[in-house]
């Protein structure tokens, strides 16, 4: 077995999320919602980047140590963390999500909970063909509708 097996099986899925912020506002209520799911060892953070789009439609990078610029919010527990893997392309593409005057989170993260069930589902010979999410709002939205079909 190769070693680039070996490291494959002891990866969880990867995953990326990016959080909009309307009028940049953050007030890093979030913040320690995820040091605990890190300090739990449920996710491993991999990429956190924030980024900010100009009136004029340029898209930028924001420093972590403080992006709200208010001097409070410090998010330097974060700092340094990138693997490389969120590249100029990811930020422009999540850039063109954002408004002008807006801001967000991009995030890419290991799921460490489900690292072991990857590894007994790879030794065992299966192999993941697709993955996807579907959003919330669908979920509650197609509930909504079963429950006024009842």
């Amino acid at each position: 077995m190769s070693n680039q097996s070996s490291e494959l099986d002891e990866v969880g899925p990867i995953d990326y999320v990016v959080v909009e912020f309307p009028g940049s506002r953050m007030t890093g209520e979030g913040m320690p919602v995820l040091v605990d799911l890190v300090d739990r060892g449920i996710i491993r953070i991999l990429d956190l980047t924030f980024i900010t789009k100009a009136e004029d439609g340029t898209v930028s990078g924001i420093e972590l140590a403080d992006v709200t610029g208010d001097g409070e919010l410090d998010l330097t527990f974060f700092e340094g963390i990138s693997s490389g893997l969120i590249g100029e392309d990811d930020v422009a593409e999540a850039g063109a999500l954002l408004a002008p005057g807006d801001s967000a989170a991009v995030f890419l993260y290991e799921n460490l909970w489900a690292a072991p069930l990857v590894k007994a589902l790879r030794h065992a010979g299966a192999r993941m063909i697709a993955s996807g999410r579907i959003p919330v709002e669908d979920v509650l939205a197609a509930l909504n509708a079963l429950e006024a079909s009842v």
